[in-house]
């Protein structure tokens, strides 16, 4: 009975809110006719395709993506720093295996937190202040870590960093993906992995000369530079739309799309998609796990849960362990892994448009499983001392193989599909379990790596191999392609699969 009250509410408010928008904008081509909408999900996607004016690409469009992709250039340095900092800290502060791969993990437990509240402050702060929100933690992070005199600083340190870049990793790709262009949408958010290579690169490179204090302070300006770059960009129209602020979302919306354009289609397209959503409500967590969400959800689950299974973190974050372990000097092989990072980020921000995310995703997991499998045999020979003058190189290949290829696609393109496949409505909810999902298991696999690396490191690497053959099969069978589409015309490919 309070379900179809509720309905009854949603229906009343969006007939009357089709009303004051006919009264407010009278001369402009209204999507919706007066009364209770008509329009089906197949109806959202023929007008959507009529419209030109979301394919535009402005000065604005790429300034506002690469502000926020700035803050995953934060996230990067965070997750670099463990590898080149290792020697450095274990030294100076005496810690054990133990206290340093609690260290290193701590980052994604602090990912964890965050990721928990990451829907609800974006749904309530909006995507730009979420993202100020998230740099506080960062910043007061970096320099806990700085200043750090034994292991309680260093982890309390690394535990706010890990809240920031826990928010991040849901805000950023969301904010990206509601405000730029579709044809255009795929590259722009991969830019998020492109820009956290940059970090990881960065500190790589540095951590094989510089002292760690300095090594956080070098974490921290980019932070405070990110934190004055977010006053000159605007918020998301879609979030604004959602929150009733009509004005303000055409306001952000002309900002971005240019002030020569007429963008009351797709204005008209946004709030009626939201109103559609609106009719059921907010979803709460304990509604999310209906059949009509049953689909985007498991995909968007089960990306993050076989990205970091596949032991993306662990390779990341104790790289050069894995040299030294190998017999390959991890100076050497943390500065080849640098130079290559950014460069096949950037090749995977070009051609996600172009081949498509099932095409990346499945040529990424390929590649990834080959380069454990070869880690797996150079480790194996070696416990047994057979072809031990090869090992170094293999480790070497090994390591290189799957961190690049990781971030050609499986790294960057589940967060892809997570901001295109749900709506309005459920983006809080489910954005947060999937977010909440892709941190714990990434803590796990780190927590547990160097430990695992000691006991038996040809059997990790083996049972990495299995996960990433497994990933292949997951994807060719169930995740659609959702290149070229609008979110709206997504999320109505998802409603039709159900009906």
């Amino acid at each position: 009975m309070e379900r179809q009250k509720s309905m009854e509410k949603g229906l009343l408010n969006k007939s009357l809110s089709i009303r004051e928008r006919e009264c407010k904008f009278p001369n402009e081509d209204i999507f919706l006719e007066t009364g209770l909408s008509r329009k089906s999900p197949r109806d959202v996607i023929k007008k959507s395709q009529d419209d030109d004016g979301e394919c535009r690409v402005t000065a604005s469009v790429f300034l506002s993506t690469f502000v926020a992709v700035s803050g995953s250039f934060c996230s990067g340095c965070g997750a670099g720093f463990s590898s080149g900092a290792q020697s450095g800290i274990t030294k100076d502060l005496s810690l054990s295996v133990a206290e340093y791969s609690m260290f290193g993990s701590i980052l994604t437990l602090g990912g964890l937190i965050g990721a928990i509240f990451s829907g609800k402050v974006a749904d309530v702060l909006g995507r730009k202040r979420t993202m100020l929100f998230c740099e506080a933690f960062c910043v007061t992070g970096w320099l806990a870590v700085a200043l750090a005199k034994d292991a309680l600083w260093l982890d309390s340190g690394r535990l706010l960093l890990g809240i920031g870049v826990g928010l991040f990793s849901y805000v950023i790709p969301v904010y990206i993906a509601e405000i730029a262009p579709k044809h255009v949408r795929g590259s722009f958010v991969f830019a998020n992995q492109l820009m956290q290579n940059c970090g990881i690169a960065l500190f790589f490179i540095i951590g094989n000369f510089v002292p760690w204090r300095l090594l956080a302070i070098v974490g921290f300006v980019p932070c405070v530079l990110h934190v004055f770059c977010l006053f000159f960009i605007p918020e998301s129209p879609r979030w604004l739309a959602k929150k009733g602020r009509d004005k303000d979302c055409r306001t952000a919306l002309q900002c971005l799309r240019g002030p020569d354009v007429d963008i009351s289609r797709e204005a008209n397209t946004i709030r009626d998609t939201i109103e559609m959503s609106e009719v059921d409500g907010e979803t709460r967590m304990s509604e999310l796990f209906q059949r009509r969400y049953a689909y985007p959800l498991f995909i968007g689950v089960g990306l993050m849960f076989l990205q970091q299974l596949s032991g993306s973190s662990g390779v990341t974050y104790y790289a050069s362990s894995l040299f030294q372990k190998g017999g390959f000097p991890s100076a050497v092989g943390t500065s080849v892994i640098a130079t290559m990072m950014v460069p096949k980020a950037m090749l995977g921000t070009i051609i996600v448009d172009k081949l498509g995310r099932r095409t990346l995703l499945m040529a990424s997991c390929a590649a990834m499983g080959l380069s454990a499998l070869l880690l797996s045999v150079s480790y194996g020979f070696q416990s047994f001392g057979i072809l031990s003058d090869l090992t170094p190189i293999v480790t070497c290949i090994g390591v290189l193989g799957h961190i690049v290829t990781f971030a050609l696609g499986m790294g960057g393109l589940p967060w892809i599909i997570m901001a295109e496949i749900f709506p309005m409505n459920v983006k809080v909810s489910a954005g947060t379990l999937v977010t909440v999902t892709n941190w714990l298991f990434g803590w796990i696999v780190t927590y547990t790596f160097n430990f695992m690396l000691e006991w038996n490191a040809s059997g990790m690497f083996f049972i990495f191999s299995m996960v990433s053959a497994f990933s292949i099969v997951f994807v060719y069978f169930l995740v659609p392609e959702t290149k070229g589409r609008s979110l709206e015309e997504i999320q109505a490919l998802f409603s039709d699969s159900v009906q």
